[in-house]
């Protein structure tokens, strides 16, 4: 059944280097539909209608971002994201016909950035692509010296790594820019709207919990590390602050 999508409001940017992106949506005419938007971006496309062919795809390709639908056939997106995050740090746009948050979370325990509900207004999930994608190609590392510490705790720019008494934790692009941004401001409150400008690339909403899914799966990766003088800290009202 065709998933109806908003029409673009505005003219969104090309993308400033030609990206790989791949498609996982088994509706065809949504598949085709993001497919023409993003390739007359400038973006290089490949195309899949299930979880099973999606995974080939990976294994055969590298990609700079994926589009990863919810519900799909042979092997649903939840199971493709959990098998993704195994091997690789793709950045992840999952694409839910549900509103439900309960599902949305799930999402983004399984280590999703980003998530869009259907239907979408396609300005708005070009904008968010081209967020994510400044985050994860170079950007960063042209922001960072090879290294950014603070209370022992190293942040290396060099493959997205978090290390701790010579333990790494690979990270995601948008825990390594919220992670970038805590360090750089350490102590002070940093609020959730300029949270979401600076690290999501969007304007923060009182219904989207998605920054504060990706500070649960940073504090979860500081315990794994054993790292006990370092915390994200929740000031309520207010926003969060390293300590």
């Amino acid at each position: 059944m065709s998933v109806p999508v908003c029409a673009p409001s505005a003219i969104v940017s090309q993308p400033a280097l030609q990206a790989q992106v791949l498609i996982v949506e088994d509706d065809q005419s949504l598949n085709e539909l993001l497919s023409r938007q993003l390739r007359q971006r400038g973006y290089q496309v490949t195309t899949c209608f299930d979880g099973e062919q999606a995974l080939c795809c990976t294994r055969q390709q590298t990609f700079n971002l994926i589009l990863l639908d919810w519900m799909l056939p042979r092997r649903d997106g939840l199971s493709v994201l959990t098998a993704l995050r195994a091997q690789h740090d793709t950045p992840v746009i999952m694409l839910t016909a549900c509103g439900d948050e309960q599902e949305r979370i799930r999402g983004l325990q399984c280590g999703a950035d980003d998530y869009l509900t259907k239907p979408f207004n396609i300005t708005e999930l070009m904008l968010r692509i081209e967020a994510l994608l400044r985050r994860s190609r170079g950007a960063v590392s042209a922001q960072l010296p090879a290294a950014m510490g603070y209370a022992g705790l190293s942040l290396q720019a060099d493959g997205q790594q978090l290390c701790w008494q010579g333990q790494l934790q690979p990270l995601t692009p948008t825990e390594f820019s919220l992670l970038q941004q805590l360090m750089r401001c350490a102590g002070e409150v940093l609020s959730k709207p300029t949270l979401y400008q600076e690290v999501m690339g969007r304007p923060w909403s009182r219904y989207d919990r998605s920054l504060d899914m990706h500070i649960s799966k940073l504090r979860r990766k500081l315990v794994q590390l054993g790292c006990q003088s370092c915390q994200i800290q929740t000031v309520h009202g207010q926003g969060y602050r390293l300590r």
